[in-house]
């Protein structure tokens, strides 16, 4: 069952989807004359928040969430384990030519989203006029919710803490299972707020340790950065950089942490209070930015400059010592926690948009708290390969969409 799982995951994930996604980055980036680069003048400037809806800033941590998972830390060492140090730099242009690509999901999402109808599934079925289109991405969307927003992120989170203490499986599902269900019971505003507490904590905290680490070992920083350019050419590290970072989270379980391309920044930011469609496309950038050029390459220079073996454990030890593994253990669970109350939204707003309610559904909510904490449990591969073919698959739709809507964006291009 697993080769089979795999041989799909491979169609799915292969040549063909990297290239739709690095195409629709360029044509976009084009398009839109390099709106990246408008990102710092935008970042000085903005400083408005709405009252209705979520503020701007829930609403970019709660985004953020769901793209900052365990991939940032785990992630990211396996792409220089698998692609070497020049895989960094593949890693850098996908996630500058995918600001472009969120930039567009969400230009089209303010566009056409209402109360009921958010994100790609608004843009699909009434600017593309596809209902099916939408209805697939739905589909997808829910699926990729349970698996790699949910339950691969609880795996990974009990796998580490498996690392620091003896516990009971059941045990920590429940308690598990309480927790997701307490928070996203509370729909997107309760949602926002524990990701506006918990993940700018853990940012800095991350920040300050792997720049510690940095310090001890700054003689190698320059070295590092050499060796980034100077094999990002290579045959290794180009297969490294461009499969492990269109892939979601990793080598097919992080690297791709930005998520640009999947359709899920849309729906999240479909619940802001502001409304400007320029806004929320130059913040869903940030959070591509913030997520790949930062945190992604903050822990990626860190670990080449302290572990050969490029392990987490190994580059944290020589800041933390024994407390390494707690620290690294309790990064992953708020990491993994943002991820999964976040993409809650994302797989509710889908649920509500095939069911036709308009209202948040507890049944969908204990559900999908059922499948998260179930990860405490189970172990097995295929999971996470179920989850790469679902995020890919998300993909699609979404891409096909905003390309054939390519027009409607360029319309509300700034000046």
């Amino acid at each position: 069952m697993s080769e089979i799982l795999e041989k799909i995951n491979s169609y799915v994930w292969g040549n063909g989807l990297i290239f739709l996604l690095l195409i629709t980055g360029i044509i976009f980036t084009i398009k839109l004359g390099f709106i990246q680069l408008k990102l710092p003048k935008f970042l000085i400037r903005n400083t408005k928040t709405q009252n209705s809806g979520l503020s701007q800033f829930k609403t970019v941590c709660m985004s953020l969430g769901t793209t900052m998972g365990t991939g940032n830390i785990t992630g990211a060492a396996s792409a220089l384990a698998i692609g070497g140090a020049g895989s960094i730099f593949w890693m850098w242009v996908s996630a500058f030519l995918g600001m472009s690509i969120v930039y567009a999901e969400n230009i089209l999402s303010a566009k056409y989203s209402d109360d009921f109808t958010k994100g790609s599934m608004a843009y699909l079925s009434k600017g593309l006029k596809c209902p099916p289109l939408a209805y697939a991405f739905a589909v997808f969307c829910i699926l990729a919710s349970f698996g790699m927003g949910g339950m691969v992120q609880v795996n990974t989170f009990t796998e580490s803490l498996a690392g620091c203490c003896n516990f009971n499986s059941i045990i920590a599902f429940v308690i598990i299972f309480i927790v997701i269900y307490i928070v996203t019971s509370g729909g997107a505003e309760r949602i926002g707020t524990a990701a506006q507490y918990l993940l700018p904590f853990a940012s800095v905290a991350y920040t300050i340790i792997c720049t510690i680490v940095l310090c001890i070992f700054r003689e190698n920083i320059i070295s590092v950065i050499k060796n980034i350019f100077t094999e990002a050419f290579s045959f290794k590290s180009a297969a490294g950089g461009f499969s492990g970072y269109a892939v979601s989270v990793g080598i097919r379980r992080g690297i791709f942490s930005n998520e640009a391309g999947l359709g899920s920044s849309p729906i999240l930011h479909s619940a802001a209070g502001e409304t400007s469609a320029h806004t929320q496309g130059m913040w869903s950038m940030f959070e591509v930015f913030f997520d790949t050029m930062i945190c992604c390459t903050l822990t990626a220079v860190t670990v080449l400059c302290a572990s050969d073996s490029f392990s987490i454990t190994e580059t944290f030890s020589s800041a933390l010592g024994n407390f390494s593994i707690p620290f690294i253990t309790a990064e992953l669970g708020i990491f993994a926690f943002c991820t999964v109350i976040g993409w809650y939204y994302c797989g509710e707003t889908a649920f509500r948009y095939i069911t036709g309610k308009s209202s948040e559904n507890k049944i969908f909510c204990i559900i999908y708290a059922l499948a998260a904490s179930s990860g405490a449990i189970f172990t097995a591969k295929s999971v996470w390969t179920v989850s790469d073919i679902f995020n890919g698959l998300m993909a699609i739709p979404n891409l096909i969409g905003i390309l054939l809507l390519m027009n409607k964006v360029k319309k509300n291009k700034p000046d």
